[in-house]
């Protein structure tokens, strides 16, 4: 399958004025075509089952260069799935996508795909790290909701630790940036941590929390 029939697919569910809502709410210059996720997750779910690994990543990439909103979307979609043998190159089209992250929806669609490659292979993290100190918002956000999954552990091994404690780091030095993605971003990270471990949210809290936005720190707190 080409992307051009990929998209094809795609926009025989087109509603002009859903895009117009949609092109309004996410405040966006990209073409959009009004297609809703449902359709956009039957659509990935029949290529995915209908291409191997290498045509699905060839897909993917073709989709994401439209740069129309619902492409990307679906290239996401085609990369977010637990296993995926090999994922060197699913991995590596992924993290080539960052740079280009403008908008949080956008944004969060190919996150959820990274968090799958990164479970797969934790150690990816130090590629991930690198971001924290780029000079585009959307990279350092994404270092964050890519590894979204080292929160939700109730009895989190020895490694995992690791990694919990280095992405609160990464938050750490994220508070000054009074940016207000960025302190979403803490504050999510931080909240959905304090739902599987209270001591460390309590504690980047009590050491960070007056120095982030009240919204944030309210956010974050929620659950606590």
């Amino acid at each position: 399958m080409t992307p051009e029939e990929a998209l094809d697919q795609i926009n025989a569910h087109a509603d002009v004025e859903r895009a117009a809502g949609a092109k309004a709410y996410h405040k966006s210059d990209r073409l959009h075509l009004g297609v809703p996720n449902p359709v956009l997750n039957d659509l990935s779910k029949q290529w995915r089952q209908a291409l191997d690994v290498p045509a699905r990543i060839t897909l993917a990439d073709g989709l994401w260069q439209t740069d129309v909103y619902e492409a990307r979307v679906a290239a996401a979609k085609l990369l977010t799935q637990a296993r995926i043998r090999p994922d060197e190159d699913a991995w590596a089209l992924i993290a080539s996508w960052v740079p280009d992250f403008d908008s949080w929806a956008i944004a969060d669609h190919a996150c959820m795909a990274g968090q799958k490659r990164l479970v797969a292979d934790p150690t990816r993290a130090d590629q991930v790290e690198a971001w924290t100190g780029s000079d585009h918002m959307w990279t350092r956000r994404a270092a964050l909701v890519i590894t979204l999954p080292w929160t939700k552990q109730n009895n989190p091994k020895p490694q995992d630790i690791e990694i919990r404690d280095r992405v609160l780091g990464w938050a750490a030095t994220y508070v000054p940036d009074q940016t207000w993605f960025i302190q979403k971003a803490i504050a999510w990270w931080v909240r959905e941590l304090s739902k599987h471990d209270v001591p460390r949210a309590t504690e980047f809290l009590a050491t960070y929390g007056d120095a982030m936005k009240p919204f944030a720190r309210r956010e974050a707190g929620k659950y606590l």
